[in-house]
């Protein structure tokens, strides 16, 4: 087995794949890792679609690093702040990840004449986490123009900083179906505790989407459902274009959200699931709902 490491800084090898893999593809496994796409970010050479499965590697959910949902909101999910235990690491690794992802990674592939501008939006984001994001408000605060705020946006979503969600529509239900939100792949930074854990059970719900997707070939989305009278969903997991699973996130509150019942009403069949961040809480309420503690929850997904 050949292993190719940091796709995005080999540049020439790409042809050299697509040679090896043309002439000794019943003979040879090749693994490149790396935080880019093989074919969004090539510059020339030719394509090396078609002759690739893309895997999505993400940092650790509660079954990998055998750790409690109180140790994510803490530290995080990435290997060496959780491992370490450290909350002083955790701090210092995430301030870390975000300098050198936007100085390093982003100017490494993407021409940015305003990297501070950028910083500044990094930095402004966690805060908003969770909530629909108003690109024209952050280009006010940024004082750049709205095509701009949006490519940047584009941006660190592609280089896996943060994820953003699109509203759930039905025929029939009354939903909003324009506005997004966004959660990060680092939450450390977001100092409101639900909104931060809100993102973390986001972030699982997004990985097993995304294992179903590359290992098992589903066509699968995570979204969130909002409507005209003001009823929001945190989460609507769906497989080819249907709901299979509501998530509704509480830190304490075991009684079943009145949006999630609306919403189960109407999808009956359809799994429901009210995550509390409270331990040893398991029943199923009224109609149909499941509340159920976190870490029971997010160690009964796939990932």
């Amino acid at each position: 087995m050949l292993v190719f490491d940091e796709l995005h800084k080999f540049g020439r090898w790409r042809n050299h794949l697509k040679g090896l893999y043309d002439s000794y593809q019943k003979d040879l496994r090749i693994l490149v890792t790396g935080s880019a796409r093989l074919d969004l970010y090539r510059r020339g050479g030719d394509s090396l679609q078609g002759r690739y499965h893309h895997l999505r590697l993400y940092p650790f959910s509660p079954r990998e690093a055998d750790c409690t949902v109180g140790d994510l909101l803490k530290l995080g999910p990435f290997p060496e702040p959780l491992l370490s235990g450290s909350a002083r690491t955790a701090r210092r690794w995430s301030r870390a990840y975000h300098s050198r992802l936007i100085r390093e990674d982003v100017a490494d592939l993407e021409r940015i004449d305003e990297l501070g501008a950028l910083e500044q939006l990094s930095v402004r984001l966690p805060d908003l986490s969770g909530s629909p994001l108003s690109i024209n408000n952050l280009r006010e605060d940024l004082q750049v123009a709205h095509r701009t705020v949006a490519r940047w946006l584009d941006i660190l979503e592609r280089m896996l900083f943060i994820f953003r969600l699109a509203p759930f529509g039905a025929p029939r239900i009354r939903a909003v179906k324009k506005s997004r939100k966004h959660y990060h792949f680092d939450w450390t930074p977001v100092r409101d505790e639900g909104a931060r854990f809100e993102n973390v059970i986001a972030f699982h719900l997004l990985k097993e989407c995304h294992y179903q997707e590359d290992a098992e070939g589903l066509d699968c989305e995570l979204r969130f459902f909002r409507d005209v009278d003001g009823r929001e969903v945190d989460f609507v997991q769906m497989i080819d274009g249907r709901p299979s699973r509501l998530v509704e996130c509480k830190l304490s509150d075991t009684k079943p959200s009145q949006a999630l019942a609306y919403l189960k009403r109407k999808f009956p069949s359809v799994e429901a699931v009210q995550v509390v961040a409270k331990a040893g809480v398991d029943r199923v309420a009224e109609p149909g709902i499941r509340v159920r503690s976190a870490d029971a929850f997010l160690r009964s997904l796939m990932i």
